[in-house]
């Protein structure tokens, strides 16, 4: 019998976003792609076999397998698949394809010779058993006519067919195409690999076979429908995830893999934000916008890089300046002047601090500051108010009751590996609640009181005159953590306003216009505790931090930049009571003027959230229920964000109406929603 002409391309590579090197993984000594030209080579329906692989130097050992086994082979475009399959065309002369994927090692050479006959039998131009799926996922094949990726036959070419080929192929108007379907759906099933978690249970499967690479579908499918429970038990992704969600994602995926967590900060992490379809990673950022993996341009009304940039993303003036000291080295074996002259400008701006110490973290600000005043007082447990960080001797406040920080911004706070013998050393109290902090001078020898200033509420009846009394009267050590409040009411730290002083403040976040610094200052005697005391680290002697700092401090005092993004915050305040009461929704708007958040009255406050953020990503807008303000946040960027919003809350208000479920509006599992702060 004279074969039709038909060939098999397989794309594959080594640079795969969310598994790097996966198809070159070995079972028992035989590479995943190895596994895969086996089992294809089996067929007697195809005149050949080419990879298609691409010129990454990572993609060497992949030529080197298809000379082991004579195997065709052309190295194109890494990005680009489709334009690797044009110049399989053009040099191989190819007239019907059959495209499989390289994360597919278990493909059945009998299932591929039935849907081979099965398209030339119909004549049709596109067959897969893909378009509606019921074959499990790994056992994906396509077949087409070579012309319909011919050029002269195509319109615009979208980036999504740019990188897997056919999805314009299923368009039942334009051509002649066919699902083949099994007579019992296994589309629940995983046999490819595109995680390390599936090539872990593939190896598992492999192994209850005995290794036995090339082992029929049918007895695969067998095994499966007599152990179900060997395949439900693994936490599987969903089908063809790689085509649905964004690159940042795919990168998500792969990060958590070698992460633990995934991010170096909670704040960061997708999952809190819109799970499966955040953008995750950003590639540039300029005022507030930022560019994507896929190069999508976004505006962010929200978290400017966690309140660090209140003159926005990439300010020209500070950039500048880092730009000229890094040909001047960042680092050297001697000191960096400018720590003195950024010590000497924050002293200045308060009249009652005489030195100053600098970090590069808030963390690291904060447990310095704890040691600075422990150091000093002859007393060492301490009361909080807000949110300090993730070290211990935070976290410790937890140790005697679970709940104890659950209302200082962020609740379900872990004690994990925190040492129990802190316990019952720090101890929170309400902020407004003079009384419950007096009861803990009183009862529990109280050295230490560390506080936020102002978050979401206003001091009220004399609230931090009172705080600054009773540390007067009792010799305690008073605190102000001012990393987020600092520079969003005025120029330094928001106690300014209020006219109390503390012994200690930390500033940091804004400080250096997204440069990691921050700054621990304080009273000289206390200050000076430090010396008998160790606290030191390399990279807080770099210089890149307080040559930001010094230029932003220089930016924020010319253009009066907390006035400017206060005034923004208050418009935005208003402008979400207006919305809200216009469709009949009921929320509490808090928050400094610079950093207003809004909670929704209800029980499905966080699930309405999510649903803000699903919508704006659509409009190409970072969005949830909170704003950093930034400079750059202009009138003409927020009233396209408060029609967009307006639209959202009509939704939400039918939710609250019980006309629509929630549920119903999410694109995304309302089970994947994270817990998130206030």
């Amino acid at each position: 019998m004279v074969k039709k002409n038909i060939s098999v391309i397989v794309q594959a590579r080594y640079n795969s976003t969310r598994f790097p090197g996966k198809i070159l993984q070995k079972i028992n000594n035989i590479t995943l792609l190895e596994i895969l030209i086996k089992r294809i080579l089996k067929s007697k329906k195809i005149n050949s076999l080419i990879i298609a692989c691409t010129r990454n130097k990572h993609d060497d050992e992949i030529l080197e397998i298809c000379k082991k086994y004579s195997v065709k082979i052309y190295r194109g475009s890494d990005k680009d698949v489709r334009s690797r399959y044009l110049e399989v065309l053009k040099k191989y002369k190819v007239q019907n394809i059959i495209r499989i994927t390289s994360d597919c090692p278990l493909i059945d050479h009998k299932l591929m010779d039935a849907l081979i006959d099965k398209f030339f039998l119909g004549n049709y131009e596109y067959l897969s058993n893909t378009i509606k799926p019921t074959y499990p996922d790994g056992m994906d094949i396509e077949i087409f006519k070579s012309e319909l990726i011919n050029p002269s036959k195509s319109s615009k070419i979208s980036n999504l067919d740019k990188e897997h080929v056919t999805p314009s192929f299923h368009n039942k108007k334009k051509y002649k195409i066919y699902n083949f379907e099994s007579k019992k759906n296994y589309s629940n099933l995983r046999l490819t690999v595109d995680t390390k978690e599936d090539f872990y249970f593939l190896e598992k499967l492999l192994e209850r076979f005995n290794y036995n690479y090339m082992i029929s579908l049918k007895k695969i499918l067998d095994f499966s429908d007599k152990n179900k429970n060997f395949f439900t038990k693994f936490n599987f992704e969903n089908r063809n995830l790689g085509m649905k969600i964004n690159l940042g994602q795919k990168y998500w995926k792969r990060a958590n893999n070698v992460i633990p967590g995934g991010t170096m900060l909670f704040s960061k992490n997708p999952d809190l934000h819109l799970p499966q379809l955040w953008p995750a990673y950003f590639s540039r950022a300029k005022g507030i916008n930022i560019w994507d993996l896929e190069n999508k341009k976004y505006k962010d009304i929200f978290l400017m890089g966690i309140g660090t940039n209140t003159l926005g993303y990439s300010y020209q003036p500070v950039e500048n300046k880092i730009k000229q000291s890094l040909f001047k080295s960042n680092m050297s074996s001697l000191n960096s002047i400018e720590e003195i002259f950024l010590a000497e400008k924050l002293l200045d701006m308060h009249k009652w601090a005489e030195k100053a110490r600098f970090t590069r973290s808030g963390g690291e600000a904060n447990a310095v500051a704890i040691r600075i005043a422990r150091a000093y007082s002859i007393k060492s447990n301490i009361a909080i108010c807000g949110y300090h960080g993730w070290h211990d001797w935070y976290l410790s406040t937890n140790l005697s009751d679970k709940k104890n920080l659950d209302n200082h911004l962020m609740k379900n706070l872990s004690i994990n590996g925190v040492p129990r013998n802190l316990k019952n050393t720090v101890f929170p109290f309400e902020y407004n609640n003079f009384e419950q902090l007096k009861r803990l001078v009183e009862d529990k020898n109280i050295g230490i009181i560390k506080m936020e200033v102002e978050r979401n509420y206003t001091p009220k009846n004399n609230f931090l005159k009172k705080i600054r009394k009773l540390c007067d009267k009792k010799n305690i050590i008073l605190i102000f953590d001012e990393c987020t409040s600092g520079f969003r009411g005025c120029f330094g730290g928001l106690h300014l306003n209020y006219n109390v002083n503390p012994d200690i403040l930390i500033l940091g976040k804004a400080l250096g216009n997204g440069y990691a610094i921050n700054a621990v200052l304080g009273k000289k005697d206390i200050m000076d505790a430090s010396k008998k005391t160790f606290i030191s680290s390399t990279f807080w002697t770099e210089r890149i931090g307080p040559i930001a700092a010094l230029e932003t401090l220089k930016q924020m005092e010319k253009i009066k930049s907390w006035k400017l993004i206060s005034a923004t915050g208050k418009k935005i305040k208003k402008n979400w009571l207006k919305i809200s009461k216009n469709n009949g929704l009921k929320i509490n708007v808090q928050g400094l003027d610079a950093l207003p958040n809004f909670i929704f009255k209800s029980k499905n406050h966080n699930a309405y959230k999510s649903y803000i953020s699903q919508e704006m990503v659509k409009k190409r807008i970072l969005a949830s229920n909170t704003v950093y303000t930034c400079i750059s946040h202009d009138d003409k960027d927020l009233k396209n964000y408060y029609d967009i919003l307006n639209n959202i809350f009509k939704n939400i208000k039918r939710c609250e109406d019980e006309r629509e479920k929630i549920s119903n509006l999410l694109d995304v599992d309302e089970g994947l929603i994270g817990i998130r702060g206030k």
